[in-house]
C-alpha cells in the first residue's frame, strides 16, 4: 500500500487491513483471553518463525520483552508503563477506546510485523540521491541572488524610514540634516556591509517583521508571534538574515531557514516552562552537576566529558545573531542568562578577574585538553574582548605546560591541544568576519601553536545550502586564511531532513573548505514538536544517503593529514574528492544529545506510546571517554515526541512524497558511527596522569 494512503487510514480501516494481511496475528489475539496470554502466544509464534533471527524478528522479540514493564524516561524524569502489545491486543479484539489511542501506533506496528514476511525494501541509488540533492538551490545560485537583491532593495527603503524615526542621535548610523534621499540610500547600502548596522537595526517585533517581509505573514502567524512577545519570548532577526527568505510566489523553498525565524505554536505555548534538556547544565554551588563535575560558581563553564569544557564568557558572547527556534539553549534564554540586551552584556571590570579564575579551573584540571568558547555566540564578543579571552587561554596553556615540566611521568596533567570558537554568525551575519578579527585569530594561532596547541577550529552552524551566500563564502575564505579550520553542525529539523537536503549542504560546504562535524537530532521536548525529526530518519539518512560519501580507513587517514597541512583547505578538499570519486565527505556523525551522558545514536526500539511515538533505549557512545558517572548509569530511555506517521504527514504537507521515505519504518536501531580522525585528540608526548579531578559522585546518585 502506498504510504500516503496508509497514513490516512482510520482505526476501522486499519483493523480490516490487519485481518486481511495478517490473519495469523489476528488469530493469536482471538485465542487470547487477555494481554498476558496474547504476549505469551506471540512469543511462541516468534520463536517458531523461520525469520526469528532476522532484524525484524529480533525487533518483535524486543517489543515482547518490554511489554508490561515500567521504564524511567530520562528527558522528562518520569516513569512510563509500556503497553505496546496490550494496546495491540485490545485493538485487534475491538475492545479499544480508539479516541485514546491514535492510528499512528497501529500503522508503525503493522510495518514491524510486515517486515517478518517481506525482504528488505531496496534503498535508493546514487543516481536517485543525485536527483534528490539537485532539488535544493544554494545561496550562490544566480536566481537566488536576484531574489535576494530585490529583498535588499525593499529593505533599504524600510531601513531609511527606521533610521529617520529613531531618537538615538548618538548612534553612528544616523543621517545628518539636509541629507538627500539618494544620499541616504547610498549610506544604507554602505552600512549594509557593517555587521554592527544589522545588530543595531535588528527586527524585534512581529509588526516590523511583517513589514520587512513585505506584509507576507498570515494573520495566524502574526497572532502567534504577538502571543510569544507578550510571554516575554525574545525575538531578534537581522535585516541580512531576513533578506535570505523568499516572499515571492515563485523561486526557492526557504522552509529550512524560515523555520529558524518563525516560532511554532508548541514553542510559544511551552515558553516559560521549558526545562533544561541537558541536565548537566544545571549547576548548584558546591555540588557536582548531573555528570558528576564540580564547576566554579556561576554559569560560565559547562562540562560533560573529561577532556573538554565549554566556556561561556560574561560578554556580548551571551547573545546571538538571532534566536533559533530550535535552540538547545532556549532554557537559558527563558531564564535570561542569554539575551539580546547588548549594553547589559558588555563586560564589566570584574570580568577580567573572573576570567583568570575560570582559566585556573582549566589549568589545574588533570584531564581538560579542549576548550570550546561559545555562548550565545563566541563571535558576538567585540574583537578587543575576544583578544583578551584568547590571550587568557594562551597564558593558561603556557602555565600548564611549564608546570608539567616539574611533574614526573605518569603524573603530568593534560595540556591544551584544541581551541574552538562556537559561532553561527558565518550564516547569520558573515560580515562580522572582518580583517581585525582575522588578525586576532592568526596571531593567536601562531603563538599557541608554538606551545603545543594543535587544533584551531571555528565550530559553526549552517542549516541549509541557501545560507551559503557570497558573503558567507568570503567570510569562510578569510577564516581559512588565518589557519583555522571550520567544522559544521547541522540541526536535523524536519525541513532539513528532506531527501537530499543534507547531501547538498555537505557538497556546498566541502567545496568551500568546510568539513562537517555533527548532524544533531532535535531534542525531543514538546516545545520542539514542529521541528523534531525522529531518530530513525537520521539513521535512514546515514545508511541511504550519507553512505555515498563514506571514507575508507586509508582515505580518512590521508584526508586528516591533508587537513593538518598548511595548504589551501578548500582546494585540498576539492582535489581529494575528485581523486577519490566522492560526491562529498561524510565526516559528520549523526547523534542525539542525551541528558547527562553525552552524544549517542546507539539505540533500540523497545516500545510505543499510545500516540505511536517510539520509545528508544539508548546506550552511551563507546567510541569516546565519558565521565566516570557513566559506570553508575544503566540504559537511557527516551520517548520521542513525534510518531513516524506524524513526521511523514509533515513531509507530505511540505510537498514531499512519503513513498520516497518508505524504508523509514525499518530503522528501529542505530549504532553511533566512529569519529573522523580529525576529531580525535592527538597523543601526548608524555605519560599523562590517570587521575580525575574536579569530580564527585553524590551518594544519592
Amino acid at each position: 500500500m502506498k504510504q500516503k494512503k496508509l497514513l490516512a487510514l482510520t482505526h476501522s480501516q486499519l483493523r480490516h487491513m490487519y485481518q486481511h494481511d495478517m490473519p495469523e496475528l489476528v488469530c493469536l489475539a482471538e485465542q487470547s483471553n487477555n494481554e498476558q496470554e496474547f504476549r505469551t502466544h506471540l512469543a511462541t509464534y516468534i520463536a517458531e518463525h523461520p525469520r526469528k533471527d532476522t532484524e525484524a524478528g529480533k525487533q518483535i522479540q524486543l517489543l515482547i520483552d518490554y511489554d508490561g514493564k515500567q521504564i524511567h524516561e530520562l528527558s522528562t524524569d518520569t516513569d512510563i508503563h509500556i503497553s505496546t502489545l496490550s494496546l495491540l491486543w485490545q485493538f485487534l479484539e475491538g475492545k479499544l477506546r480508539t479516541e485514546e489511542v491514535t492510528t499512528d501506533l497501529f500503522i508503525d506496528l503493522f510495518q514491524q510485523f510486515q517486515r517478518l514476511e517481506e525482504t528488505e525494501t531496496p534503498v535508493i541509488s546514487a543516481g536517485k540521491l543525485r536527483k534528490f540533492s539537485e532539488r535544493w538551490p544554494t545561496g550562490t545560485d544566480p536566481q537566488v541572488i536576484e531574489i535576494r537583491r530585490r529583498n535588499k532593495e525593499r529593505m533599504i527603503h524600510l531601513l531609511i524610514q527606521k533610521i529617520e524615526s529613531r531618537k538615538n542621535l548618538s548612534s553612528r548610523f544616523r543621517f545628518e540634516e539636509n541629507t538627500s534621499y539618494t544620499e541616504k540610500y547610498q549610506l544604507v547600502q554602505e552600512w549594509w556591509n557593517d555587521f554592527r548596522f544589522h545588530l543595531t537595526m535588528a527586527v524585534k517585533t512581529p509588526a516590523e517583521l511583517n513589514r520587512f517581509l513585505g506584509n507576507s505573514l498570515s494573520g495566524e502567524t502574526l497572532y502567534l508571534l504577538n502571543k510569544a512577545r507578550k510571554k516575554g519570548m525574545p525575538f531578534f532577526a537581522t535585516p541580512y538574515y531576513l533578506s535570505l527568505l523568499n516572499i515571492e510566489k515563485e523561486g526557492y523553498d526557504d522552509e529550512a531557514i524560515r523555520s529558524y525565524v518563525m516560532y511554532s505554536p508548541e514553542l510559544v505555548e511551552t515558553y516559560g516552562n521549558i526545562r533544561a534538556w541537558e541536565r548537566e547544565d544545571i549547576v548548584e554551588p558546591g555540588k557536582p552537576n548531573a555528570a558528576g563535575w564540580l564547576l566554579p560558581d556561576g554559569q560560565n563553564i559547562h562540562r560533560r566529558y573529561p577532556e573538554v569544557a565549554i566556556l561561556i564568557p560574561d560578554t556580548m558572547g551571551r547573545a546571538c545573531g538571532g534566536l533559533c527556534a530550535s535552540c538547545q539553549r532556549m532554557y537559558d534564554f527563558q531564564s535570561e542568562r542569554l539575551n539580546f540586551e547588548f549594553e547589559k552584556l558588555r563586560p564589566k571590570e570584574s570580568w577580567e578577574k573572573k576570567l583568570r579564575r575560570l582559566m585556573t579551573y582549566f589549568e589545574e584540571d588533570a584531564q581538560l585538553r579542549d576548550i570550546l568558547i561559545t555562548g550565545g555566540d563566541a563571535l558576538m564578543s567585540q574583537n578587543k574582548t575576544l583578544y583578551h579571552i584568547l590571550d587568557a587561554v594562551y597564558r593558561m596553556a603556557l602555565r600548564k605546560k611549564k608546570a608539567n615540566q616539574q611533574r614526573p611521568e605518569g603524573e603530568k596533567l593534560a595540556e591544551l591541544q584544541r581551541v574552538r570558537l562556537g559561532s553561527r554568525l558565518l550564516a547569520y551575519l558573515p560580515m562580522r568576519i572582518n580583517d581585525e578579527l582575522i588578525e586576532i585569530l592568526r596571531d593567536f594561532r601562531q603563538k599557541a601553536s608554538a606551545i603545543g596547541v594543535q587544533q584551531f577550529i571555528i565550530q559553526t552552524h549552517f542549516q541549509s545550502p541557501l545560507e551559503v551566500t557570497p558573503e558567507a563564502r568570503e567570510a569562510i575564505e578569510k577564516i581559512l586564511s588565518a589557519g583555522w579550520l571550520i567544522t559544521n553542525q547541522l540541526v536535523y529539523t524536519v525541513a532539513a531532513s528532506r531527501r537530499g537536503h543534507t547531501t547538498r549542504l555537505r557538497q556546498v560546504l566541502n567545496h568551500i573548505g568546510v568539513v562537517t562535524y555533527y548532524t544533531f537530532s532535535v531534542k525531543g521536548f514538546q516545545e520542539n514538536y514542529a521541528v523534531f525529526t525522529p531518530n530513525s530518519r537520521s539513521i535512514q539518512e546515514q545508511e541511504e544517503e550519507k553512505v555515498f560519501g563514506s571514507l575508507t580507513t586509508e582515505q580518512a587517514t590521508e584526508l586528516n593529514k591533508l587537513l593538518h597541512s598548511r595548504e589551501d583547505v578548500a582546494h585540498t578538499i576539492r582535489r581529494f574528492l575528485k581523486k577519490n570519486h566522492l560526491p562529498f565527505l561524510a565526516t559528520d556523525r549523526n547523534v542525539l544529545n542525551l541528558p547527562a551522558i553525552g552524544k549517542s545514536m546507539t539505540f533500540n526500539l523497545i516500545g510505543f506510546t499510545a500516540e505511536g511515538k517510539r520509545i528508544l533505549r539508548f546506550d552511551h557512545d563507546a567510541t569516546r571517554r565519558h565521565s566516570p558517572i557513566i559506570d553508575k548509569m544503566g540504559k537511557v530511555y527516551i520517548a520521542e515526541n513525534k510518531s513516524i506517521a506524524a513526521y511523514l504527514r509533515q513531509l507530505n504537507y511540505m510537498g514531499e512524497d512519503p513513498e520516497d521515505y518508505a524504508t523509514l519504518w525499518n530503522y528501529t536501531q542505530g549504532v553511533t558511527a566512529n569519529r573522523f580522525p580529525l576529531y580525535e585528540y592527538p597523543e601526548f608526548p608524555f605519560r599523562q596522569t590517570e587521575a580525575v579531578t574536579n569530580f564527585r559522585i553524590e551518594e544519592s546518585s
